[in-house]
């Protein structure tokens, strides 16, 4: 046993994840100006977002609405009476020196997350067929500490500037809900986990672009270990810079190792915040970890406690999407898709979108899924183009696999149709005449092509005959390659062995 694994079997993370995401609302929280990305810098500003003198907050209602919608989806208690609160600090890019947050009585209370983790491969995938062990016996929940409304800051610029920094106060005021997880969370991979699912359901909610190269989505963990069985949490830090899923996984395992090698070492970990290097792999010292009473909270007096109706909060409630776990368990349902491929093709709404969609133009839903998932989805990553770019369209991609269906086309003949209608936008049905693909049905044909394989392949023929069934592959290999793919393997096959199970008789 390595010594890292001695390690992990002593001690047990600790993980509770931060994460901002961005309300997709026209307007700032707390003024009118606009909230678009990639605008003049400093352009989308007013004396209430830069916080001048005599200058008055008004909450805006649609981002109460969507912080709404996404406690309600997270499970959470949604709050009857909230406030909001000054949090004191000073930074450049915080025009106020101070933000409005929310500290104890926040719009959103406990809740939770469900995730799962899945399995990485397709081997494995098959392997769990019917039902994935993986996605049964590793589904855990994740509790929601609170889930509240807050203003952004600005936006620091360093690159490129010799002496100094400079700051956009674009974003300054944009509406956040920072989602606290509890400290439930037990891996790097566990985190990710989370992370994805969170983002299906922001997704499904239509409550954010979840962009996080635009900052739309962000996200800090706090990470700590423990020797395994102790109940007390050991001295966490606190990981910022974190621009990526990936980035989360690799900041905390890199953290994790750290802080185990400091204790082994007999060094004591400080509680404090560090930055993330994607570059080095490594974290680094930024600051000391503040604490609550370091940010002097105190209520907003320009933002008095008000209540919210019930009949509010449930007409909300009444008018959720359908959320992906809904959705992964219609898809078994009603497409017969395993739990693996129903999770995978639910996880991103689009490509779920992309699948219904297909599957509404009379597709085989099971060989939609595997087409979506392996063939299709390849040639976008390639192309570098998300589903939504996708050249082939889900009416057309259901137009090859009618053909796959109905027998005009092969499996093998149809993975070369497909890049053909990536590449020139045209249909299956028109490339498929137009190179004269269509599948060989000929029973006579199709005999006497055999007749000729057996014939040119003695030693295959022999080496059945003496029990070797692999050489039965191997001559419907010869056939199709005689047919150039053409031939239709099942009725190639079947003929073939009805051949050869004739001249094994002969033969005794």
């Amino acid at each position: 046993m390595t010594n890292d694994e001695v390690r992990t079997t002593k001690y047990e993370p600790v993980i509770g994840l931060e994460v901002h995401c961005q309300l997709l609302t026209k307007t700032k929280l707390f003024c009118g100006c606009e909230t678009k990305f990639g605008a003049e810098p400093n352009s989308h500003t007013c004396p209430v977002c830069l916080g001048w003198p005599g200058s008055l907050p008004v909450l805006n209602e649609e981002a109460l609405r969507l912080g709404i919608k996404i406690g309600l989806a997270l499970n959470c208690e949604i709050s009857g009476r909230l406030k909001f609160d000054r949090k004191n600090y000073f930074y450049p890019d915080l025009p106020k020196a101070y933000q409005i947050s929310q500290y104890d009585m926040p719009v959103n209370g406990k809740g939770w997350i469900e995730i799962e983790q899945r399995a990485e491969s397709r081997e494995q995938r098959e392997n769990q067929n019917p039902m994935p062990s993986a996605l049964c016996s590793m589904a855990k929940r994740v509790g929601i500490t609170r889930a509240h409304l807050e203003e952004d800051a600005g936006k620091l610029l360093h690159e490129g500037i010799k002496d100094g920094s400079l700051v956009d106060y674009n974003r300054a005021g944009t509406p956040l809900l920072e989602i606290v997880s509890e400290p439930d969370i037990r891996s790097a991979e566990e985190a990710y986990d989370y992370l994805t699912s969170l983002k299906a359901i922001l997704e499904y909610l239509e409550v954010s672009d979840c962009n996080m190269e635009e900052g739309s989505l962000r996200c800090d963990a706090n990470v700590s270990v423990r020797p395994v069985g102790q109940e007390k949490f050991g001295t966490r830090t606190e990981i910022k810079n974190l621009n990526s899923f990936k980035a989360v996984q690799k900041a905390i395992e890199y953290e994790i190792k750290r802080q185990v090698e400091m204790i082994e070492a007999g060094e004591k970990v400080s509680q404090e915040t560090r930055l993330w290097n994607d570059d080095t792999g490594k974290t680094a010292l930024m600051r000391s970890k503040e604490q609550a009473h370091d940010y002097r909270y105190f209520p907003e007096p320009d933002l008095v406690p008000f209540s919210i109706a019930q009949e509010f909060i449930e007409g909300l409630r009444k008018n959720l999407p359908e959320l992906p776990q809904a959705r992964t368990n219609r898809f078994t349902k009603d497409f017969g898709l395993s739990p693996y491929d129903a999770a995978v093709l639910v996880q991103e709404k689009k490509l779920g979108d992309y699948f219904e969609a297909c599957v509404k133009e009379k597709a085989n839903s099971k060989l939609a899924s595997n087409w979506i998932q392996s063939e299709l989805l390849a040639l976008l990553n390639t192309a570098k183009k998300t589903i939504e770019e996708s050249p082939v369209t889900p009416q057309a991609l259901a137009g090859l696999l009618r053909l796959i269906d109905n027998n005009t086309i092969s499996g093998k003949i149809a993975k070369d149709v497909l890049p053909l209608m990536f590449e020139t936008g045209k249909s299956a049905d028109a490339i498929v005449k137009e190179k004269g693909l269509e599948q060989v049905t000929d029973t006579k044909l199709i005999e006497e092509i055999a007749d000729k394989v057996i014939a040119a392949n003695p030693k295959s023929v022999a080496d059945f005959k003496s029990g070797k069934t692999t050489a039965l592959g191997f001559l419907v290999g010869q056939l199709m390659k005689e047919t150039k793919g053409k031939a239709n393997p099942k009725l190639a096959n079947e003929i073939l062995s009805k051949k050869l199970a004739s001249l094994k008789k002969i033969s005794k």
